[in-house]
C-alpha cells in the first residue's frame, strides 16, 4: 500500500514549539545553576568587579567635568594619560595672569603722578646790542614733550646788558635739563650762556 503523507494539525505544531522552548529554558537554567553552585564565590567576585569597573568608567567623565585636573587613563602602564581640560585651563590661567599684570600696571601709572620740577633760568646775550626779545622768542620756540614755559622778564646785568630770566616746568622722566640747555645755546648768534637760577620740585 502506498504511504500517505502525515498531516500535522495546528494544535500539534503549537505544542511541539512550546515543548522545544521549554526544554531549552530548562537546559539553560540547569547550566547556570551548576556553574553558580560550583564556583559561587568566584562568580560573585567577578560580578562585583564588573560592576565596580562599570561605575568607574561611567563616573569618571562626570567627575572630570566638575574637576578639570582629573585625567582619563586607559588602565595600562604603557598608555598615555589623556588630559581633557589641561590645555584650556593653562591658556585661561595665562590670560588671567596677563590681564592682572596689565591692570596692575595701569593702576600704578594712574595712581602715581608724574614727578615735575620748576626751573628758573637766566639766558644771557653777547652784549648790549643783543635783541633780547628775539632771544625770548627763540627760547619759547623750543618744544619738548613734558616741557611747559612760564613767566619771563628782562633784568639788568651791567654796562647796558640785560639777561632773560624765564621759568619752565618739566616732567623729570621726559625732559633732561642738560638737553634743554643745549637746545637754548644752539642759538649761538644770540645766546652767550645759560645759568640755572633755581630748581624746585613741584
Amino acid at each position: 500500500h502506498a504511504h500517505r503523507p502525515m498531516r500535522i494539525s495546528t494544535e500539534n505544531m503549537r505544542l511541539t514549539r512550546f515543548l522545544s522552548v521549554f526544554c531549552c529554558a530548562v537546559l539553560c537554567s540547569s547550566s547556570l545553576f551548576v556553574s553558580s553552585s560550583l564556583t559561587p564565590s568566584s562568580n560573585k567576585l567577578q560580578c562585583t568587579s564588573n560592576l565596580e569597573s562599570f561605575h568607574r568608567r561611567e563616573a569618571l567623565p562626570v567627575l572630570a567635568l566638575r574637576d578639570p585636573t582629573l585625567r582619563l587613563t586607559g588602565g595600562g602602564d604603557d598608555e598615555d594619560d589623556v588630559d581633557l581640560f589641561g590645555d584650556d585651563a593653562e591658556e585661561d590661567a595665562n590670560a588671567a595672569a596677563e590681564l592682572k599684570a596689565k591692570a596692575a600696571e595701569a593702576k600704578s601709572k594712574k595712581a602715581k603722578p608724574a614727578a615735575k620740577t620748576n626751573i628758573v633760568m637766566d639766558v644771557k646775550g653777547w652784549d648790549d646790542e643783543t635783541d633780547m626779545k628775539q632771544v625770548e622768542e627763540l627760547v619759547r620756540a623750543i618744544e619738548m614733550d613734558g616741557l611747559v614755559w612760564g613767566a619771563s622778564g628782562l633784568e639788568e646785568v651791567g654796562f647796558g646788558m640785560k639777561k632773560l630770566r624765564i621759568t619752565c616746568v618739566v616732567e623729570d622722566d621726559k625732559v633732561s635739563v642738560d638737553d634743554l640747555e643745549d637746545k637754548i645755546t644752539q642759538h649761538e648768534d644770540y645766546v652767550q650762556s645759560v645759568d640755572i637760577a633755581s630748581m624746585n620740585k613741584v
